[in-house]
Parts: C-alpha cells; sequence; structure tokens
C-alpha cells in the first residue's frame, strides 16, 4: 500500500479519527488541570509523556490483538467490534457520570505517569482491536502519538484560558465515535 493509494488515505483518515476520539481524553482532562494553572514546561512534560503512552499503549494492544487474530480468524473482527462499543460506551458513561478528575501533583514523576496512563489507557484496548484487523502498526502508533500529544498541548494551552465547558463533552464525543467504529465492525 502505498501513501498515494486511495486504500491508505482511507485507512490513514481511520487512524486519524480513532485518534482524535481517544486524544479527547487528553483534551478534556487537560483542560481541568490546565485551569488549576499549570507553567509552560510542565505543559510541554505532560504532553510528550502522553505522546508516549499514547504510542506504547496501542502498540502493545496491537500485539495482543494480532495473537488473539491469529488464534481466532473472523470471530476476532467481531470481538474487537465488541471491545470498542464497551469501551466507547463507557467513555459515554464515564462523561455523563460527570466524576471530577482526581487531585494530584502533576510536577511529579508518578503524577505525570499517573495523569499520561489515565487518559492513554483506552488505546491499549483500541489496540488490541486493531491488530485483530491487521491495521498498520507504524503508522497507528506515530498518529495515536502525535494526535495525543497534540491535544493534551490544547488542552492543557486551552485550561488556562477558558472555562470547563468543553471539558464535560470531549469524553462522550469521543465514546460516540469508538461507538460508531464498534458497530461498523460487528455488522460488517
Amino acid at each position: 500500500m502505498t501513501w498515494a493509494s486511495p486504500l491508505f488515505w482511507g485507512h490513514f483518515v481511520t487512524i486519524l479519527i480513532m485518534a482524535v476520539a481517544l486524544g479527547l481524553d487528553a483534551l478534556s482532562l487537560g483542560l481541568g488541570i490546565g485551569m488549576k494553572g499549570i507553567r509552560k514546561l510542565d505543559i510541554l512534560k505532560i504532553s510528550l509523556v502522553i505522546a508516549f503512552f499514547h504510542m506504547i499503549m496501542p502498540l502493545g494492544g496491537m500485539w495482543m490483538g494480532g495473537v488473539v487474530s491469529g488464534l481466532l480468524g473472523q470471530v476476532a473482527t467481531i470481538c474487537g467490534g465488541i471491545l470498542l462499543l464497551l469501551l466507547g460506551a463507557h467513555m459515554v458513561y464515564s462523561s455523563l457520570k460527570g466524576d471530577e478528575v482526581q487531585s494530584f501533583d502533576h510536577r511529579t514523576l508518578w503524577g505525570i505517569t499517573l495523569f499520561s496512563l489515565s487518559v492513554s489507557i483506552d488505546s491499549f484496548s483500541v489496540g488490541v482491536s486493531l491488530g485483530m484487523f491487521a491495521g498498520d502498526p507504524l503508522l497507528t502508533v506515530l498518529v495515536f502519538g502525535a494526535v495525543g500529544g497534540l491535544m493534551s498541548v490544547t488542552g492543557l494551552m486551552l485550561g488556562r484560558h477558558v472555562g470547563s465547558w468543553v471539558g464535560e463533552y470531549g469524553e462522550a464525543f469521543g465514546g460516540i465515535i469508538l461507538l460508531a467504529f464498534g458497530l461498523k465492525f460487528v455488522f460488517a
């Protein structure tokens, strides 16, 4: 598959949409952290760690998905779709439930790691699903990492300047996108 083929661009757009859906957690939680006040150096550190986690989590998930796909065959596609449905439904439910972000010190290694893991853990599940569909791992992790990092920078910077109204809807929107992809995979 070359970069000029329509198949590549279709694959790229699909990965980009999924990366944005997963990055909305980083955006919305970044808004909350940014509203508490954050230095630009901390924004850079947090965003780089989030980008790293958005790369290694789906990579690990894709590896597991590839193993599961080899064992299960066509059933893996349906399982991956169901996994996306469950993940999307959980994201929508969490956003409607309205729990506050746990308070932690974002300047410590533990705080940065906890924050990055919390916004990247769903990338592992999506990686499992993508691994079942034999997607391009390098393209996926690069796009997920770049989008996750950029969305965290955006959220942290916006959080310094605006109110929390966007954060309430970001996770729900991401969940709806994952639900749509899950439906596509289950009923394809």
